[in-house]
C-alpha cells in the first residue's frame, strides 16, 4: 500500500493542501476543496512545490515543475496534459480543448473535458483555472470563482 503524505502551505489564495505519495505531487487543493490531511511530511517534493507556489504567485510563471502524479482515467490524464499547454496568461475553452482531442482521435464533447477538468486534482499547476466557457464567461472552478479570479488577474488575464 502506498504511503499518503500532506502538508499544508500558506498562498495568497488561502491555504493549500499538497499530497504526496512520497516521490510525487499527487493533488494539490485550495482550502475550498481539500481532503481532511492526514500524516504530514517534509518531503523534497513538498519543498520544490513550495518553491514554484513561491515563484508563480511573486506573479512570475516558473521555469520548472516539481514532479507530478496525478490518478486518474486514461482520458482525465490526456485533459490535464492539454491544461498543462495553456501558456501563462492564456486562456482556452473547453470546445477548443474537445477540438484538441478530436483532432487527435479521442472523442470528446465540451461537457465531458469540463468533467475532466473539474476532476483535476493538482490544481494551479495543471491550469484548469485557464479554462473558461465558450463565451468568456468564468465558469466554475473547485477552489471557487474568487480564486479563478485571483489567479487570472495574477497572470494579466483577467481584470
Amino acid at each position: 500500500m502506498t504511503s499518503v503524505f500532506y502538508k499544508i502551505v500558506p498562498s495568497p489564495a488561502g491555504p493549500l493542501t499538497l499530497v504526496s505519495d512520497g516521490e510525487a505531487l499527487t493533488g494539490l487543493w485550495t482550502e475550498k476543496n481539500a481532503p481532511e490531511p492526514g500524516e504530514t511530511a517534509e518531503l523534497p517534493v513538498f519543498e520544490q512545490t513550495e518553491r514554484w507556489l513561491k515563484e508563480y504567485f511573486s506573479g512570475r510563471e516558473p521555469d520548472f515543475t516539481p514532479p507530478l502524479r496525478p490518478a486518474g482515467t486514461p482520458f482525465r490524464l490526456r485533459v490535464w496534459e492539454l491544461l498543462r499547454e495553456i501558456p501563462y496568461g492564456s486562456l482556452t475553452t473547453y470546445g477548443a480543448i474537445a477540438e484538441k482531442l478530436s483532432a487527435a482521435g479521442i472523442k470528446a464533447s465540451p461537457r465531458a473535458v469540463g468533467g475532466a477538468v473539474g476532476a483535476n486534482p493538482i490544481s494551479i499547476i495543471v491550469p484548469c483555472h485557464r479554462v473558461v466557457g465558450a463565451d468568456g464567461s468564468l465558469t466554475g472552478y473547485a477552489g471557487g470563482l474568487e480564486t479563478k479570479k485571483l489567479l487570472l488577474r495574477l497572470e494579466g488575464s483577467y481584470e
